[in-house]
């Protein structure tokens, strides 16, 4: 989703510089503190939009009567939409001015947001989210191409950070908050609140952000359906985009089905189920970032064989997991939550370097939608195994977590062919997270080189 770069030169190891916008390169720190305000609390909105369908799962059962099958295609509905619209837009985006598609972009998604509040049935409900994801699966690119556009490039690590934010706070309050208040007033209510969230940012953007439209109408060197399929058959490429399926199928054939599982076979409280999130999204802040620099220290492949066998483990653990305390309950939870993020950062860490800088941006934005279809596919796998026996209990998880591991340390031999594209430049951990947050959560629209 951005405009073809001239290669680095020989004595630059930094990433090519990005389009100047038309903000002055002498913005007041004041405005560009209130364009991430913007971002941080769009991406809040994006975040919590996509994780909470997830823990309101078993409200959804029993108000729609849906199996497994149907859950699983609510789920992964909303990211098959946004992996097509993320290649899509990788092609057509930069012909218009960023304010233009980015408010174009949140007036989609808050539209499909309040239709998931309004949908009446199975049916209106899987069109809702096939609309959210369409829209709010771009948004995150976009928010990151806007951070390129506005800050320089010693100011670019720290507002990526302080974006990243947005994906801590949404973790921690967002989801529960909206989980509690799905479990009160029903769960039409989380969307219905977003939405109204979402309404007064769309403005202020609309008010306040500036057009940054320098990159339209540049000549094109190459058309983006040329640049696309050369992200595509480069050999190196397609093992980074084998090894986001792998961790993408792995991860999402288990995840979205935690909480019907714990409510119904573990016999959690269905009100407990905010404690989960509100734990292990705390610990997962705190452990992302221990994980990136012990994989800075030790190397990335080193780490990733570490916390990989970890993972899947936990996976076997969680998906046979027998009725238990609430506090084991949540333990093993958090275990799998800050695992799987953890071996996130590294995984993204050698994708990112597995590209020239040049070919970076396109090669993000082809990658988020490889994440976004393996995500979707795994979630649509494990649909088709589960079942639901006469007492409400879920059959054959343990095949599914069996799968989930399987595929998991499949990923390890993956991993290892991987090759370093471009050693002179070292991926940042700020970098590392964005992409290791979107892949963990897969909100994941395509993220743009910066």
């Amino acid at each position: 989703m951005i405009d073809p770069e001239p290669a680095p030169s020989a004595g630059n190891n930094d990433f090519p510089s990005s389009p100047q916008p038309s903000l002055t390169p002498a913005a007041p720190p004041v405005h560009e503190s209130l364009i991430l305000l913007i971002l941080a609390s769009v991406q809040f909105t994006n975040i919590v939009d996509f994780m909470v369908i997830m823990p309101l799962a078993p409200q959804l059962e029993r108000d729609m009567g849906l199996t497994p099958a149907r859950f699983s295609m609510v789920v992964s509905s909303y990211t098959y939409a946004a992996g097509l619209a993320g290649l899509l837009a990788t092609m057509v985006i930069d012909r218009w001015p960023r304010r233009s598609a980015f408010l174009s972009l949140y007036a989609g998604f808050l539209v499909g947001t309040l239709a998931c509040g309004l949908a009446p049935n199975y049916g209106a409900l899987l069109a809702a989210r096939f609309l959210t994801g369409a829209f709010g699966g771009v948004l995150g690119g976009m928010a990151m191409t806007i951070i390129g556009d506005v800050f320089p490039e010693h100011r670019r690590g720290a507002a990526t950070g302080a974006l990243m934010s947005a994906f801590a706070i949404a973790s921690i309050f967002g989801v529960p908050i909206g989980l509690t208040l799905g479990q009160k007033f029903g769960w039409h209510t989380p969307f219905f609140v977003l939405a109204a969230l979402g309404v007064p940012t769309l403005l202020m953007a609309r008010r306040t952000m500036p057009a940054l439209d320098a990159h339209v109408g540049k000549v094109q060197t190459e058309s983006a359906l040329a640049r696309l399929r050369g992200t595509l058959v480069e050999p190196n490429h397609l093992r980074a985009f084998a090894l986001t399926v792998a961790m993408q199928f792995g991860s999402f054939a288990v995840l979205p089905f935690m909480s019907p599982y714990l409510v119904a076979n573990v016999r959690l409280p269905e009100s407990h189920l905010a404690l989960l999130y509100i734990v292990g999204g705390a610990l997962t802040l705190f452990a992302a970032p221990i994980a990136g620099r012990i994989a800075d220290r030790l190397g990335k492949l080193r780490v990733y064989r570490m916390l990989a066998p970890v993972t899947a483990l936990v996976m076997i653990a969680v998906t046979n997991l027998p009725p238990v305390s609430t506090a084991l309950a949540v333990l093993v939870m958090a275990a799998l939550m800050v695992s799987n993020a953890g071996r996130m950062v590294p995984a993204m860490a050698m994708i990112t370097s597995s590209v020239q800088p040049h070919r970076r941006g396109g090669f993000l934005g082809a990658n988020s939608a490889v994440q976004h279809m393996a995500s979707g596919l795994g979630t649509s796998v494990a649909g088709l195994i589960l079942a639901k026996g006469a007492d409400g209990r879920f059959l054959h998880f343990p095949v599914v977590g069996a799968i989930g591991a399987v595929v998991t340390l499949a990923s390890m031999w993956i991993a290892g062919r991987l090759r370093i594209a471009d050693a002179s430049r070292e991926v940042t951990l700020e970098e590392s997270f964005a992409a290791a947050a979107q892949a963990t959560v897969e909100q994941a629209e395509p993220i743009v080189e910066i």
